[in-house]
C-alpha cells in the first residue's frame, strides 16, 4: 500500500547537518515531504522559493541568524496570503528566550534531543492547526468576494438613485408623455419609483434582464434587484402576472386576480 502523503511540506532547518539529516529522514517515513537546510539563509532562500512550505521547524541558536530572526524574515515573505506555522527546537532550554520566542509566533518548541515521537505529535498537531487556518481563509475568501459583489451592486443602485434625482423631473413629464396609458395604471404600481416602474414596462415587454440592461446602462445584477422589488412591493409572484397587470385594458378586477 501506498504511504500516504502530507500536504504540508516541512523546511528543517539547523546549523549541525546531522540532525537536519535524521528528522528529515524520520519525518519523510512518516508521509512529510521535507526540504533540509543548514543555514538561515539557505532557509529564507527556500521558503521564498517554494510556496508548499506551511511548516517550519528551526534551531533556536544558529550563528549570523538565529531562529527568532529567521521566523521574523519568513513572516515578511509570507505576507497576509500565505499561511504557516512554526515549530522550534533548542539545545539550551533558557526560560526567557523561550518567552521570547512563543512571542513572536513560534507554535511550539521542544528541547534537544528531542523525543521523535512527540515531536511527530506536535508536527501532526500543527498540520490540522495549518488545515483548519487554511480552511477559515478559503472562507474569508468567498465572502469577500461575495461582499464586493454586494458592493458593487449596492454602487450602481446609488449611481442609478443619483441620475434619478437629477433627471427626475425630466423622466416623469417624458413618461407621461410617452406612456398614454398612465391614466389607467393600477394603484398598485403608484408605490414605484420611476426606475422601477420603468424596468417593470420593459419586463412587461418581454424583455430579459440582459436585454433590460443593456438598454438602461445597468448591470444585469442590479436588473435582478430591481426585479424583486417591484414582485415584493406589488405582490406579484412572477413575471408573468407583472406582465400581465401592465398590460392594457387592464381593469381593477383583473389585477386583483393576478396578483393574488
Amino acid at each position: 500500500m501506498d504511504k500516504t502523503v502530507s500536504e504540508v511540506k516541512v523546511l528543517v532547518v539547523d546549523d549541525q547537518p546531522s540532525i537536519v539529516e535524521e528528522l528529515c529522514e524520520f519525518l519523510d517515513s512518516s508521509g512529510y515531504r521535507c526540504v533540509p537546510c543548514h543555514s538561515s539563509t539557505q532557509a529564507i532562500e527556500s521558503f521564498a522559493a517554494d510556496a508548499s512550505i506551511a511548516l517550519v521547524l528551526c534551531d533556536l541558536h544558529m550563528p549570523q541568524c538565529n531562529g527568532i530572526e529567521l521566523l521574523r524574515a519568513l513572516k515578511v515573505i509570507a505576507g497576509q496570503q500565505r499561511i504557516f506555522e512554526a515549530i522550534m527546537l533548542t539545545g539550551r532550554a533558557d526560560k526567557q528566550d523561550v518567552i521570547k520566542a512563543l512571542r513572536e509566533g513560534f507554535a511550539d518548541y521542544y528541547q534537544k534531543p528531542a523525543d521523535l515521537n512527540e515531536l511527530l505529535e506536535g508536527v501532526q498537531r500543527q498540520e490540522a492547526a495549518i488545515q483548519e487556518r487554511q480552511k477559515s481563509f478559503q472562507h474569508l475568501v468567498k465572502l469577500n468576494q461575495k461582499l464586493q459583489f454586494l458592493a458593487d451592486s449596492i454602487d450602481d443602485l446609488y449611481q442609478d438613485l443619483d441620475k434619478a434625482r437629477g433627471l427626475g423631473a425630466q423622466r416623469r413629464a417624458s413618461d407621461v408623455e410617452s406612456e398614454p396609458d398612465n391614466e389607467n395604471l393600477p394603484a398598485i404600481f403608484e408605490q414605484l419609483s420611476p426606475r422601477q416602474l420603468e424596468v417593470a414596462r420593459l419586463v412587461s415587454k418581454g424583455k430579459t434582464n440582459y436585454q433590460i440592461a443593456c438598454e438602461l446602462g445597468i448591470t444585469e445584477n442590479t436588473v435582478k434587484l430591481y426585479v424583486s422589488q417591484v414582485l415584493r412591493l406589488t405582490h406579484m409572484h412572477n413575471r408573468t402576472q407583472l406582465a400581465l397587470a401592465l398590460a392594457p385594458g387592464n381593469s381593477p378586477l383583473r389585477l386583483r386576480v393576478t396578483a393574488h
